[in-house]
């Protein structure tokens, strides 16, 4: 039986190693600062996220309270899931001269994170509940384990 060599899963596999390294060093590969909504400032990466997987699918929780649910927008291309939407601000009838403190970040975002496989766009499902966004993915049939049987001659 042949072995094909595929180049771009490995680069892509190169590529994913390359970040988890980086992002364990604490050396920042994007070009954002822990900084959230900032004027004058870069966003930093928002919201945060666990991600994880199981055989079948792949599961991102996404921390994102205040979020106007109406302007959330996911889409998956191959492996990369892209989250953006918009916090909400302060209510007009405020004026600013009434805090003491504003601490609350506001504003748009976008958030795109690497999957760890490649998945089924059409299997996409995401609910928001108390703050928490959960998508769950589907994974491609090619990105699944097989299980070969052997036997014996």
């Amino acid at each position: 039986m042949a072995t094909t060599w595929n180049s771009l899963n490995l680069i892509e596999a190169l590529h994913r190693d390359i970040e988890r390294a980086l992002g364990n060093a604490g050396v920042s590969n994007e070009p954002f600062s822990r900084v959230a909504f900032l004027p004058g400032r870069a966003a930093r990466r928002y919201p945060m996220m666990n991600l994880y997987e199981d055989p079948d699918h792949v599961y991102v929780e996404a921390l994102a309270p205040g979020i106007e649910v109406e302007s959330l927008d996911l889409t998956v291309i191959r492996n990369v899931l892209s989250i953006s939407g918009e916090k909400r601000r302060t209510p007009d009838h405020i004026p600013p001269e009434a805090f003491h403190r504003n601490e609350r970040a506001a504003g748009k975002f976008v958030r795109t994170v690497d999957l760890p496989v490649e998945v089924d766009a059409s299997q996409v499902k995401a609910e928001y509940q108390h703050g928490l966004l959960r998508v769950t993915l589907a994974k491609a049939a090619a990105a699944k384990p097989k299980p070969i049987t052997v036997t014996v001659t």
